[in-house]
């Protein structure tokens, strides 16, 4: 019989960094705006349009999607850190999105403006994952700004860009 080996959870989490991702902005109206930096988030889907973001059980997020029927993720761009940096930080917001500029999307959801891309959802289904909760969202409506701008990366719990990459 073979003993399971414990897991360490940093060493866990330095391993998963080595898969580089793309950074989102996940936002949403409950009684308040609230944003969230996330890298957990995944295409699901193409027929119905879905996607998936991951948000930890302890996360204001958490809490906040209890309250609300939709949300949006939006793709940051490479010169978007700065907002990454914002919306990572733990607690409430002294201002609705700390004056992060938006506009209001079909289903009224808080759509960051500057973001290389967006997909607004209608939450469809929620399962259990361990230390966090996977959200399905319905895609109803999603954008590119077209541009040749490049996104934003994480690698190895850092920020990258494409342009210093290659």
């Amino acid at each position: 019989m073979s003993e399971e080996k414990s897991v360490d959870s940093r060493s866990f989490r330095d391993t998963m960094g080595i898969f580089a991702t793309g950074v989102t902005v996940v936002t949403l109206e409950s009684e308040e705006l609230y944003g969230m930096t996330a890298n957990a988030f995944s295409s699901l889907s193409l027929d119905p349009p879905l996607i998936l973001i991951c948000v930890a059980k302890t996360a204001s997020m958490h809490t906040a999607l209890a309250g609300t029927s939709s949300f949006a993720v939006n793709i940051l761009g490479e010169n978007q850190e700065d907002i990454s940096t914002l919306f990572a930080k733990h607690g409430r917001m002294e201002e609705p999105l700390s004056g992060t500029p938006y506009h209001t999307g079909v289903l009224g959801t808080p759509i960051l403006d500057g973001c290389i891309a967006f997909a607004e959802c209608k939450i469809r289904d929620q399962f259990p994952g361990g230390d966090h909760t996977i959200i399905v969202g319905e895609v109803v409506d999603f954008a590119s700004n077209n541009s040749d701008d490049d996104p934003l990366l994480f690698f190895k719990g850092k920020y990258r860009k494409l342009s210093k990459e290659f």
